[in-house]
């Protein structure tokens, strides 16, 4: 697979096979996404990577906490803004509605939306999750950083034929997930990961999203 075929076959596979993924492997594709650049080499990255046992635990206590509307949980950084504005809305809504749609989830039917967003922290039964977290102390470029080892990780996945679903929805529940993995209060949740190989009977894997054509974000000038 090439550079090229490797980014643009990189989807969001929200259905896996319980297919397993040696250790070995996931070491290699984090060894390779750790050649990502980072600010005067600071590699913010820090990886929790779960299967097993470990890794069933940790969606136990966070389904829980998804399921109990008494308990209130919210993300410990801004990942979304307060209001969204166009294009930004359109493109949101889209893609929750295709989803749905692929699901057969019809508008209001709430508890069904409710399960489908729980399947987040089932890793969508991938056999790999991971955890990923930056030291509180650190600014606003290490996270920029962090975006591009994250990238690094899913490529490098679909060259080794694996699928990959980055997941900002484990943030919520940093509460729940520090007390599970025994992350220090030093350490940020920055999101989840599910690793493994996709479920290709899955309706939601048919997911085709759209992207905006090269005119319509870049200006070029001098050529």
């Amino acid at each position: 697979m090439t550079v090229d075929e490797a980014i643009t076959s990189r989807r969001s596979v929200r259905a896996f096979l319980p297919r397993p993924v040696p250790a070995k492997m996931v070491e290699h594709l984090l060894a390779v996404a750790a050649r990502a650049p980072s600010g005067t080499n600071m590699q913010p990255w820090k990886v929790r990577v779960l299967a097993g046992e470990a890794k069933e635990r940790l969606s136990a206590a966070v389904l829980k906490a998804h399921d109990n509307e008494v308990d209130a949980h919210e993300n410990a950084y801004r990942y979304y803004p307060v209001k969204f504005e166009e294009p930004y809305l359109s493109r949101r809504r889209k893609i929750g509605w295709d989803l749905y749609g692929l699901l057969g989830i019809a508008k209001g039917e709430t508890d069904k939306m409710h399960a489908q967003h729980g399947r987040n922290y089932l890793f969508f039964d991938a056999p790999v999750g991971m955890i990923f977290t930056i030291d509180k102390a650190l600014e606003l470029g290490s996270w920029l950083d962090y975006g591009m080892f994250l990238q690094n990780i899913m490529v490098a996945a679909r060259g080794a034929g694996l699928h990959s679903c980055p997941q900002a929805a484990w943030a919520k529940y940093h509460s729940v997930i520090r007390g599970v993995l025994d992350i220090p209060e030093t350490e940020e949740i920055v999101c989840g990961m599910s690793l493994g190989y996709e479920n290709t009977g899955a309706p939601e894997n048919s997911l085709e999203t759209e992207r905006e054509p090269v005119s319509g974000f870049a200006v070029f000038e001098g050529f």
